[in-house]
């Protein structure tokens, strides 16, 4: 089947323009399947993980309804407002995304700076962790999208700076991260604030319980878009298995880690006391380390990407919420420290490493319990490793 170009999806040229400059002509599956209906206002429940292009899939239909609102006098922006749509009376927030990290909501940001480059629109992203000052002057100077994380987001609120009487969309951001985070009563209270009447979109790469009742009150006839993972494993990874006693598993990390093959690494638990324990066990054995998990604060999270992106750290220990947002283009080794239970899992992980053409190692420590764990991998990727 012939894959759709972006200028067959229905957009305006100046968006059409910045995805030229952007470098792309094909959208990714999931861009192609919901920018149409998300032109046409529908609600949305979107089953993907980040690296599948979600943002730009949410934030280029979002740009062009606000652009043509301001240009067609129907939206709040527009009145008043000058042709370069920055003067004129305070505008009100149309526009919600609420994501569970900074990292996240930044990333988001930059997206609607591209996209938008050309459409002269107004966003800002507020998140704790930082001084309030810069994020209230921008709210005070009035703007269409705000990108937000929960807590400050509902500081904010409460001090009178956020007013969203006059939302068109919102979105609700990896759901069910904000759930691991232990974020949903946070979002809850902002769903309280909202206008009956808008468009939502919701997007989670998973659907616990919890995510699917919150589903049922918050969207109204949504269009699911549901990216299958990619079953297949990159050819350019090679994936290799050790069979190991539990209680011998970090000797064995610590012993592959003393050779000088792996430079960087970036390693799987399962939980995020099990990530805390081993990097604390690698740094004993002078092996620079940390943990990146949903426990940590923002800024910890941020500075052991920093440290490994910048080469002071050789080994990162993750658990899979909290990997989700990490992109390194050069990773050459990923360790699966602990199988996972999901083998979908299995291939998200091993896909952080050989991108862009490099060669990658992916290496797995199984155990006796995991064993079961590994079978129900080898027969999703339909080989053996």
């Amino acid at each position: 089947m012939h894959q759709p170009t972006f200028d067959r999806l229905g957009l305006i040229e100046p968006i059409l323009k910045a995805i030229r400059e952007e470098g792309y002509t094909i959208p990714t599956p999931i861009q192609a399947e919901a920018i149409p209906h998300l032109i046409e206002g529908r609600d949305l429940l979107g089953c993907a993980q980040t690296g599948t292009g979600k943002t730009a899939a949410f934030a280029i239909p979002i740009i062009q309804r606000l652009y043509n609102d301001m240009h067609q006098g129907s939206g709040a922006p527009a009145q008043g407002a000058s042709s370069d749509g920055r003067r004129g009376p305070k505008r009100p927030i149309r526009t919600l995304i609420l994501t569970p990290t900074r990292e996240l909501a930044i990333q988001i940001g930059e997206s609607f700076a591209a996209y938008g480059r050309h459409c002269r629109l107004r966003h800002t992203v507020i998140f704790g962790g930082v001084g309030q000052r810069p994020q209230t002057d921008a709210l005070r100077a009035g703007i269409d999208i705000l990108i937000a994380t929960p807590g400050r987001l509902l500081d904010l609120m409460s001090q009178g700076y956020v007013h969203l009487d006059q939302l068109d969309t919102f979105v609700l951001d990896e759901a069910d991260r904000m759930l691991d985070m232990g974020f949903i009563h946070d979002v809850k209270r902002v769903i309280q604030k909202l206008p009956p009447k808008r468009q939502t979109l919701l997007f989670s790469a998973t659907m616990p319980t919890e995510i699917k009742r919150l589903i049922h009150t918050l969207l109204h006839d949504p269009v699911r878009v549901e990216v299958t993972p990619e079953i297949t494993t990159a050819e350019n990874v090679e994936q290799s298995l050790y069979f190991v006693e539990k209680a011998d598993k970090p000797h064995l990390l610590v012993h592959l880690l003393q050779g000088t093959e792996i430079r960087e690494v970036l390693v799987f638990t399962r939980t995020k006391h099990g990530a805390n324990k081993l990097a604390r066990h690698l740094e004993k054995n002078g092996i620079g380390s940390d943990a990146i998990h949903g426990n940590k604060s923002q800024s910890a999270r941020q500075a052991a990407l920093k440290g490994f992106k910048d080469g002071k750290l050789r080994v990162l220990v993750a658990t899979d919420i909290a990997a989700r947002g990490i992109d390194i283009d050069s990773l050459s080794h990923v360790i699966n420290y602990e199988i996972p239970n999901i083998p979908e899992t299995y291939v998200h992980r091993i896909g952080r490493t050989g991108r862009a053409g490099a060669s990658g190692q992916a290496i797995s420590f199984c155990d006796r319990e995991e064993r079961e764990f590994l079978r129900d991998i080898t027969r999703l990727i339909a080989k053996q490793i």
